[in-house]
């Protein structure tokens, strides 16, 4: 059976923070069920949010190609809470319907031809080296 989720009013002060940060660097009245799991270890939560929020800044990409990345990989891990909840935020950041399609199609073609060159087990080109 699964842990509950800590809700802000149950969060000791160190969870109550981070929710806060959270919150207020996403501008959302509440923090996602993910965060509600972690934050049963503290230093886990800290620790996560504070990675997420240095990766996911604006930086040489932008944030929309982030969130695209991360529901790329989320979709090769098979994370559906990750894979709704970044494409949500990709959608809030303006990916359309047809940078969705074509996002799942690289996604699609990446896991058929890392299989294929696994299964084959194709050395590197030599200029590839």
């Amino acid at each position: 059976m699964p842990l509950p989720p800590i809700e802000q009013t149950d969060a000791v002060p160190e969870v109550r923070a981070v929710y806060d940060d959270i919150k207020a660097t996403r501008d959302v009245p509440d923090v996602n069920n993910f965060w509600k799991m972690i934050a049963h270890h503290p230093p886990t939560l800290a620790r996560t949010w504070d990675s997420l929020k240095e990766v996911m800044a604006p930086g040489a990409l932008d944030p929309l190609v982030k969130e695209m990345i991360f529901v790329a990989v989320s979709v090769t891990n098979n994370c559906q809470y990750c894979i709704r909840s970044h494409e949500a935020a990709a959608r809030r950041l303006g990916m359309t319907d047809a940078q969705f399609g074509e996002l799942m199609a690289v996604v699609g073609m990446a896991n058929e031809t890392n299989r294929l060159a696994v299964g084959y087990q194709v050395e590197l080109d030599e200029r590839l080296k």
